[in-house]
């Protein structure tokens, strides 16, 4: 795919798709990422032709050389985003313009070639659209879509693939956390930083991911559901979770999130919470906030709330952050009212419970 050219989809139906009744019984408890739809989309990259090749085709394994680059250099990137089920039947995806850019920049922060914005879109959408019979309606529910690029040269060498794979794949989701919307416990990481300055920390990419499993499971073995980090330089401003932003809700009514300087994701839940805060009156900084300062907050009472956000969990309300310096409890340990405000101002939007002002809402049918 040259400038100028557009892809047109080859749709190759799954001949054995899931029946009715099977289906059916399948979205009763999906649980999360466990459970995966008919088909998937695959298009092809390389050096030679450009894009080519987009398929939307019956969900099956990828076959991989032992060389190929990916295992040997994480050469990889990856979206997260959902299609909702509306009220009068029909769905919906959220900002799906805002994942092309963001799967657009994290490419180019791994050598990797970009996909046009409208491809993406374009890719997505026809996904959902043969699928469609995959989103649960279920409360709270929502059809999880899973974009990723990978290099797929067989060679051994430390420079950039070049062939790679783009791949959407969906699976229907219910809530992320066990607890639904019960406050969760964060571990405060003190030995492992995610992302450094200079780094791949605003990239959407596997091994971002990696490097949290450690402190993950370190947290986990403590009793906790997550973990917080710190920034890498002075370790002491808070940075984001494993996978998600962080807000603080102070007593004044203020909010503040830690700003994007690079290291920490820009997440799309993150950005349009700022906006609906906003939009309601209420004051939004984006400044550093140390773990010193949240604990003394945290204790004096002036901070009140603390909220997790991401596509996956949407909005977790923080109840108690667990360390081996730091052990508070934030406000009462449950969730707080500006946490559940914004939480349901958010998935009204989504679900087509309320009016869409800022145009989000891409509708599918």
């Amino acid at each position: 795919m040259s400038n100028g050219e557009t892809l047109t989809f080859d749709i190759q139906k799954n001949p054995n798709p899931a029946t009715a009744s099977e289906r059916e019984a399948l979205l009763q408890n999906p649980g999360f990422g466990r459970i995966f739809t008919d088909h998937m989309v695959t298009i092809r990259y390389s050096q030679d032709r450009g894009w080519h090749s987009a398929k939307i085709e019956p969900r099956k394994a990828l076959a991989l050389d032992p060389a190929t680059v990916v295992l040997h250099y994480a050469q990889e990137i990856f979206e997260g985003m959902k299609a909702y089920h509306l009220p009068d039947g029909g769905a919906a995806l959220f900002r799906p313009s805002a994942n092309a850019r963001r799967f657009h920049n994290s490419a180019e922060r791994l050598a990797m070639p970009t996909l046009p914005e409208d491809l993406f879109v374009e890719s997505v959408r026809e996904l959902v659209k043969i699928d469609r019979a995959w989103i649960p309606t279920a409360e709270g529910s929502s059809l999880y879509l899973r974009p990723f690029m990978i290099g797929t040269e067989v060679a051994l060498g430390t420079k950039p693939s070049a062939e790679y794979i783009y791949c959407v794949i969906a699976s229907p989701v219910a809530s992320f956390f066990k607890g639904g919307g019960s406050a969760v416990t964060l571990w405060l990481s003190e030995n492992y930083t995610r992302a450094a300055p200079g780094g791949t920390g605003a990239a959407k990419c596997g091994g971002n991911y990696a490097a949290s499993l450690s402190a993950l499971a370190e947290g986990q073995r403590e009793g906790c559901d997550q973990v917080v980090f710190l920034d890498a330089v002075e370790k002491r401003w808070i940075e984001e979770l494993g996978g998600m932003n962080i807000f603080f809700v102070f007593k004044d009514g203020s909010l503040q999130t830690p700003p994007l300087t690079g290291t920490i994701l820009p997440g799309i839940t993150r950005d349009s919470l700022i906006k609906l805060a906003r939009d309601t009156g209420l004051t939004v900084r984006e400044e550093p906030y140390s773990i010193e300062q949240w604990q003394a907050d945290a204790e004096s009472g002036r901070l009140s709330e603390a909220f997790a956000c991401g596509t996956a969990a949407v909005v977790t309300p923080i109840g108690k952050l667990k360390g081996r310096k730091h052990t508070f409890t934030i406000g009462d340990g449950n969730a707080g009212a500006t946490t559940q405000r914004l939480k349901a101002a958010l998935t009204d939007i989504q679900f087509g419970r309320a009016p869409d002002k800022n145009e989000w809402l891409d509708r599918l049918f």
